[in-house]
């Protein structure tokens, strides 16, 4: 489909690098998604081969459009319709954080202590 036209707001929601498609319209909003260096609106539309430059709370992406994808998929199937192109060194950064940025669940032995661990600790400063 040669015609097909796709927002950035719904296209970042699509490919979930927003949670809601209201906080990538946001970003938009704020110069956080930009296009060769120039902040873009939620309105503009997404072709395939064009690069972003986005800025999220967590990570700073520059992501490759490969696909157009209207609805929102799981997370795995997401990947197909973009390539990130984030260098390493970026990556990286974020990898020792707490939290793994897609699911927000904690790394094991990271973070808050368990239950078992806070009786240890109780046992051991009696």
């Amino acid at each position: 489909m040669e015609n097909e036209k796709l927002r950035i707001d719904k296209y970042l929601w699509s490919i979930r690098i927003f949670k809601t498609r209201g906080l990538a319209a946001e970003a938009c909003h704020s110069g956080k998604v930009k296009m060769n260096g120039a902040a873009v609106k939620a309105s503009k539309n997404v072709c395939v081969g064009d690069k972003y430059e986005v800025k999220t709370h967590e990570k700073k992406w520059l992501i490759e459009v490969t696909g157009l994808l209207h609805q929102r998929v799981k997370f795995a199937d997401s990947l197909n319709y973009y390539v990130d192109l984030t260098p390493e060194k970026k990556k990286d950064e974020f990898q020792n954080s707490a939290f793994i940025f897609n699911t927000g669940k904690r790394k094991s032995k990271q973070g808050r202590p368990t239950k078992k661990d806070k009786r240890m600790l109780d046992k051991f400063f009696e």
